[in-house]
């Protein structure tokens, strides 16, 4: 009898994550001490309990003290109750595996939180065009967490990969992009493949059918989610997952590695609230009064040099209409949002200096009360293959400065693809 009790124990706690085994390892307690006829055991008074129990009982105990001081794995067959299968998301067969088929939707582990861990999964995808990978760290709103993913239609390019933090339930790829971000992977057709995500502190690695070598590596998280739920996704373009397998680790410092800070940047800003992108004059400047009645939030830059809006306010998801047709790119976007972003400039002469500046989507740009530039840098609006990532040369702007304090004004709309902008200040040559 004590040998199956020992079995039937190691079972249940064995097969829950960490984070749940307290109250599990509470249920098996007072299962185990009934069939023995043992003491009641509490969680905080166990060691001293262990005293009353069969010899069987006690190894179950400390083999458990083991456990919970090493990394422990949970295997997540594709047809398990602790899925939670979110709009386009089933269980199929593909390929001769029993898989999740997931299109448009989500499986998030339910029952599940975790800080450092590692997650391993293979995936195959037979799509032309797509986007699928891991979501992690979500939080208790899913509206912030750190979302890696792999695009089958750019394999081998420099975009193959992709790391973006997840914020306000907006995706910020257009600002996160380059080094840390993105990177180049051969990305296999209809064949199963596959992928772990190492997730440790502030950073994280990628690897893709190479276990020993890094695909991506992800030098500073920027959600800020220390915590939270872990799920498969895909955005678009049918790919199915198999042999799903996370394993937590201890958790490591929390140890950021920020990008230095240009000089010449701008970073002390102040927001308004977001309004109708549609509903305003964009061309024209606020009024003080109009200035003076706005609650202005004042935020930093963050390095090297963005304000990240999606921190401060609510993602918007206009169905934008000129990314499927480039002849509707003047059309006007239901759903744009916009808000007005303002610094003092301090000069100590009358002078021009130019203002390199990057944005997403659309910007004016006044200083003085007067209207200096009007642009947008949307996805697929320059033309069709445009991605519109932002970057402080993209743009130039001139700005006459008079001697004294100087304000800067932009309005920002959005449309989708990160919120934010980018502004360094630079001599004329």
């Amino acid at each position: 009898m004590e040998s199956g009790i020992r079995i039937d124990a190691m079972r249940l706690l064995l097969r829950y994550p960490i984070q749940m085994a307290p109250v599990y390892m509470l249920k098996s307690y007072g299962k185990i001490a009934s069939q023995a006829s043992a003491s009641r055991i509490t969680n905080d008074k166990c060691m001293n309990a262990t005293r009353y129990l069969p010899l069987a009982v006690v190894a179950v105990l400390f083999e458990f003290a083991a456990v919970c001081q090493t990394p422990q794995s949970l295997s997540v067959p594709a047809d398990s109750p602790r899925w939670e299968l979110q709009q386009g998301a089933k269980v199929a067969e593909y390929l001769g595996r029993k898989c999740l088929a997931i299109d448009g939707g989500a499986a998030v582990l339910k029952d599940f939180e975790m800080r450092d861990g590692v997650l391993d999964v293979d995936v195959a995808t037979a799509a032309k065009r797509g986007f699928f990978g891991f979501d992690v760290r979500i939080d208790k709103d899913g509206a912030n967490y750190e979302e890696i993913y792999l695009r089958q239609h750019k394999s081998g390019l420099p975009d193959a990969m992709q790391y973006t933090p997840v914020l306000n339930t907006g995706r910020n790829w257009q600002l996160f992009n380059g080094p840390g971000f993105t990177g180049a992977v051969d990305i296999p057709r209809d064949e199963w493949f596959h992928i772990r995500l190492q997730v440790a502190g502030a950073q994280a690695k990628l690897y893709v059918k190479d276990m020993d070598q890094p695909a991506l590596v992800m030098s500073d998280l920027k959600s800020g989610v220390q915590k939270g739920q872990v799920a498969l996704f895909v955005l678009t373009g049918a790919t199915y997952f198999s042999n799903f397998e996370v394993r937590i680790t201890p958790d490591l410092p929390w140890e950021r590695h920020l990008l230095p800070m240009p000089q010449n940047t701008l970073t002390h800003w102040s927001l308004s609230p977001a309004y109708d992108g549609l509903a305003r004059n964009l061309e024209r400047p606020l009024t003080k009064s109009e200035s003076n009645a706005i609650q202005w939030q004042d935020v930093e830059a963050e390095p090297p040099g963005f304000v990240v809006l999606y921190r401060y306010r609510q993602a918007p998801h206009p169905m934008v209409t000129f990314q499927g047709d480039f002849s509707k790119r003047l059309e006007p976007q239901p759903g744009m949002k916009v808000l007005y972003a303002r610094t003092t400039i301090h000069s100590d002469r009358d002078q021009v200096k130019k203002l390199e500046i990057g944005y997403s989507d659309d910007v004016s740009v006044f200083l003085n009360g007067m209207i200096l530039y009007r642009g947008r840098s949307a996805q697929g609006f320059r033309d069709p293959g445009f991605l519109g990532i932002v970057n402080p040369e993209d743009d130039a702007v001139y700005l006459q400065l008079k001697k004294g304090s100087n304000e800067l004004m932009l309005a920002i709309s959005e449309l989708g693809g990160g919120w934010g902008f980018i502004c360094r200040l630079a001599d004329v040559e």
